[in-house]
């Protein structure tokens, strides 16, 4: 069963690298853009088939994939083009090769817009439209979850009736409320989950009329909560967890928790890194809500999948995962990584920096930006944003992600997260 989570992890990240990467080439194709390659994974080549102009492949390691849009870089920039003893700058490299390109398309009579033509609404749809589909990813993921599958939580039926702290009759007690009753009204009030029960529970100062259903009939009830001496109050009752589900609302709300926590997660990444470095020399615990690297994610995925039935709890010992786990557990804890997957890939893209999806982005917006100053001073329209210029920035960080990876992976190996 460890297989079989490796490999829905591998099969939904290749469904959602391939979605990602459809979200950049459908908006490119609308707008005109010449569109050459689409490719999934990377390495050797697995399978290919072209239509039209456009190659489209899978590759044996699917752990990425790319679009391949012509003329991403204008040619004729008039940036730094030769360095101190002649050689081309990279910025110019990627100027030529980008006119190269485009001449080789026009030989081969192909016919459509550079990248660097469109407008700059047009490249801010083709560059953010694959996070976008990632993040519509993982909120069709997470609506499954909340909404189809649903969720364990306390309940307004009660499981069990308790006498007071101090041994004596809890008010739950004198009030006749019996296991298996569901309470539905509190002080007139309805009452429609767990959360607004204790919430009424506490707001209680006196004797109150309680409704329950008991075997399909209600049943009046008086109820006076005992006062503690820490303030709170007190009934005797325990919820029943039973799986409940949400509404489109619970959705947004856990979209945007994890969109926000991978937000914050990604500001406080150097911090996190330096951590992660440290506890692998001086064997202090690792985070467990830290970043991981893909292959944490598989090792999450095969944990979910190999864990114990419910009914074989006696042998989850060892698998991180308490309990055993029924299968709309399982289910609901696979769509849910994906779905963090997923949020992860939205959020890390649009970073501003090159080469991720937000350097593209950033680039558009300055080239819009003095397009937009020349039409209000009254100057001629400039020409496309040199974003060449950024191309050595763009070494410099994929460089830096390599760095990350690699000590996301060994940290993985040696001392991972699990779900214990």
């Amino acid at each position: 069963m460890f297989i079989v989570g490796l490999v829905i992890l591998i099969v939904g990240l290749m469904i959602s690298v391939a979605l990602h990467e459809l979200g950049h080439m459908l908006p490119a194709k609308k707008f005109g853009a010449l569109v050459p390659e689409y490719w999934i994974g990377f390495g050797p080549t697995v399978w290919k088939t072209k239509k039209g102009d456009t190659t489209y492949g899978l590759k044996a390691l699917p752990l990425g994939g790319y679009v391949r849009i012509l003329g991403m870089y204008f040619p004729n920039g008039n940036g730094r083009k030769t360095k101190a003893d002649g050689s081309l700058t990279l910025a110019e490299m990627a100027r030529q090769q980008s006119g190269a390109e485009l001449d080789d398309a026009a030989r081969r009579g192909q016919s459509g817009k550079p990248f660097y033509r469109l407008s700059t609404p047009q490249k801010l749809v083709v560059m953010a439209g694959g996070p976008v589909m990632n993040l519509l990813i993982a909120v069709v993921l997470i609506a499954i979850v909340v909404m189809g599958i649903g969720f364990n939580a306390p309940s307004t039926n009660i499981a069990e009736v308790r006498n007071a702290e101090d041994g004596t009759a809890s008010p739950a007690v004198t009030a006749g409320i019996e296991a298996g009753d569901q309470i539905v009204q509190w002080d007139g009030r309805p009452v429609e989950s767990w959360e607004v029960l204790t919430e009424a529970i506490q707001a209680t100062d006196g004797p109150v009329d309680v409704v329950a259903i008991r075997e399909g009939s209600p049943v009046n009830l008086v109820v006076e909560p005992q006062l503690r001496e820490d303030g709170t109050r007190y009934v005797g009752i325990v919820s029943a967890v039973e799986r409940q589900r949400g509404t489109p609302a619970n959705v947004a709300e856990n979209v945007w928790i994890q969109v926000s926590a991978t937000g914050r997660a990604i500001v406080a990444l150097p911090v996190s890194l330096f951590d992660l470095v440290k506890s692998l020399f001086t064997g202090e615990e690792r985070d467990s809500s830290g970043v991981i690297s893909v292959v944490g994610v598989a090792r999450l995925a095969g944990d979910i999948a190999g864990a114990p039935t419910a009914v074989d709890s006696d042998s989850t010992a060892g698998t991180g995962i308490p309990g055993g786990m029924s299968f709309l557990d399982r289910a609901a804890l696979m769509l849910s990584l994906l779905a963090a997957l997923n949020v992860a890939l939205f959020a890390f893209n649009l970073i501003p920096l090159p080469p991720l999806d937000g350097g593209h982005v950033a680039g558009a917006l300055w080239g819009g930006a003095r397009n937009v100053g020349a039409k209000v001073t009254g100057k001629p329209r400039p020409a496309p944003a040199d974003t060449a210029r950024m191309v050595p920035l763009a070494y410099g960080v994929f460089a830096v992600l390599m760095v990350m990876t690699v000590i996301l992976v060994v940290a993985d190996l040696v001392k991972p997260i699990t779900f214990a």
